[in-house]
């Protein structure tokens, strides 16, 4: 591991307004750990990134605060209690939402019945339809949300709408942690900047909220910490504003084990000359 990884390994301890806290999470397939000894702190109203390359483990974690997965040890503390999550519907119930990269909506009903599928008001016999569009127009506004009505099929909305009708939809249990897998995937860049606007929202509220993305541009627009996994461990945690993009990259890939860095030491050892030549892609004649 590099040294700037080192040096920011150490993670926040939690404090009174922690929501979240996980301690020496482990979760194996079969052979395969996919995760070990991994710990996570999320706190009321702080946005924390979770980065990694593929394989590092962030969909294993995100589906165990989730409860899609179970771990195999360590401890799950929400606001501050030590619970268990055994499903879904155990981590809403608890006031846990997850808005996962598909978005899971229905292209063929309006935006009223894809905020409260599932989770319908009235009466058996009938459903409260002005209840629930007053409350899908005050869950919109919340966010600063732009779509032209409620009553619009889904499928007739851009992706930046999209997004911000299934975040809308996870906070109709009045959740205090979101998990957000990926929101900005193919997403354009002013769909994107709509998306991160709607991440501020959550924030403001006093929502804890775990960003997991690829794209380090977003991660450092919103994030107030950011931790990395790396090989299914804890790689390293930043202050999103005291962290470059270089140091984030090096956390990720693990500088010194990268083959650039690698090949570099090999020539330096070999007292190669590193100064580039006519024709080598570095020269930059």
């Amino acid at each position: 591991m590099s040294t700037v990884s080192e040096e920011h390994a150490a993670p926040v301890a939690p404090g009174a307004d922690t929501v979240l806290s996980m301690r020496g999470i482990g979760k194996r397939f079969g052979a395969v750990q996919a995760l070990t000894g991994v710990d996570l702190d999320v706190a009321q109203g702080e946005v924390v990134a979770l980065v990694g390359d593929n394989g590092a483990g962030k969909s294993t974690l995100v589906k165990i605060v989730s409860g899609v997965y179970q771990p195999d040890s360590g401890t799950f503390t929400f606001a501050g209690r030590t619970v268990s999550v055994g499903s879904p519907s155990a981590a809403q119930d608890l006031g846990i939402a997850t808005v996962f990269q598909d978005l899971a909506l229905c292209d063929n009903l309006d935006v009223v019945a894809n905020l409260f599928l599932g989770q319908e008001r009235g009466p058996a016999v009938w459903l409260d339809e002005v209840d629930m569009e007053q409350e899908s127009w005050r869950l919109l506004r919340s966010l600063s949300a732009k779509i032209p009505s409620v009553r619009i099929p889904v499928a007739s909305l851009s992706g930046g709408q999209r997004q911000t009708v299934a975040i809308a939809r996870s906070l109709v249990g009045s959740p205090r942690l979101v998990v957000l897998d990926e929101p900005t995937a193919a997403l354009g860049v002013a769909q994107t900047a709509e998306v991160l606007n709607l991440v501020e929202r959550l924030k403001e509220q006093g929502l804890g909220v775990v960003l997991v993305s690829h794209n380090m541009a977003d991660v450092q627009a919103v994030a107030d910490r950011i931790v990395v996994l790396r090989l299914g461990r804890n790689g390293a945690e930043f202050r999103a504003g005291d962290v470059t993009t270089e140091q984030l990259v090096a956390a990720i890939t693990g500088a010194s084990d990268n083959v650039v860095a690698a090949r570099h030491t090999r020539r330096s050892s070999a007292g190669v000359d590193q100064r580039p030549r006519p024709g080598d892609p570095e020269d930059s004649r």
